[in-house]
């Protein structure tokens, strides 16, 4: 997928122009992720607090944020975005204008015993049943197509007023819930083969080790993304031998 070399990788940045904060932060590791000549990015999904339509790219916050990206691909560090539950409609204008390529909802960086699982991760929260019903709604192309028809202001309001319904929601839901199911991160471990995977969205940074116990004894890790928020954030690097270390982005 992208040359050998380090690799980085970040989630759940949740950029809006209401938090100017979380920008200068992103921006100042953009430019270390070039200086380090880091030869590849991937955002795991939730790159802004929400995102209606590439059509609203000349917005000047959304600019900016493009920009950006545009600055580390053209400085030679190849891009990579998986969507996540608040980008989900970032297109290709956007892609393009970036610098970076889509990818599909769950992909397999690298080879071999170093192979890296990677994907958003709100599809492993598969106790959470109102959250996957509603997730496989806005993912249906009719629906999308139908979003992206209203006018931006309609949009904007509506993607507000999601946010709130989702804020008093996650308020009713236990932790539990809210987490990843053990037995299908198990079960997507031993299906792609891999003994590592990287992800995001439950804003509940560690790593922790699952026994796959698929016939080979195996044993895998499950290393999670911090969002970035007041006091926290963080990044994890990906060594061209294959070795994982955690990047604080907290700006502390």
């Amino acid at each position: 997928m992208h040359k050998t070399g380090i690799t980085r990788f970040v989630s759940d940045l949740h950029l809006s122009a209401e938090r100017p904060d979380l920008t200068a932060r992103f921006a100042a590791f953009l430019a270390d992720t070039a200086a380090s000549k880091i030869t590849a990015l991937f955002i795991l999904g939730d790159l802004f607090d929400a995102w209606i339509g590439d059509d609203d790219l000349a917005q000047p916050f959304n600019a900016e944020v493009c920009s950006l990206l545009r600055k580390l691909s053209d400085q030679g560090t190849q891009l990579f975005f998986i969507a996540g539950n608040r980008d989900f409609l970032i297109g290709d204008t956007f892609a393009q204008a970036a610098g970076l390529q889509r990818l599909t909802e769950v992909e397999k960086v690298g080879a071999g015993e170093t192979a890296i699982l990677i994907m958003h991760g709100d599809t492993l929260c598969t106790d959470d049943t109102d959250y996957q019903a509603f997730r496989q709604q806005v993912r249906n192309p009719a629906w999308q197509d139908s979003f992206l028809a209203r006018p931006l202001a309609e949009r904007r309001a509506e993607a507000a007023a999601l946010r709130q319904k989702s804020r008093a929601a996650t308020k009713e839901k236990s932790q539990t819930i809210m987490d990843v199911n053990a037995e299908v991160v198990r079960q997507a471990l031993i299906t792609s083969g891999c003994r590592r995977l990287i992800h995001g969205h439950t804003h509940r940074p560690g790593c922790e080790q699952i026994l796959l116990a698929d016939g080979t004894d195996g044993v895998a890790e499950r290393w999670v993304l911090s969002d970035w928020d007041s006091h926290r954030g963080d990044a994890l690097e990906v060594s061209a031998e294959g070795s994982i270390r955690r990047i604080d982005q907290s700006g502390e």
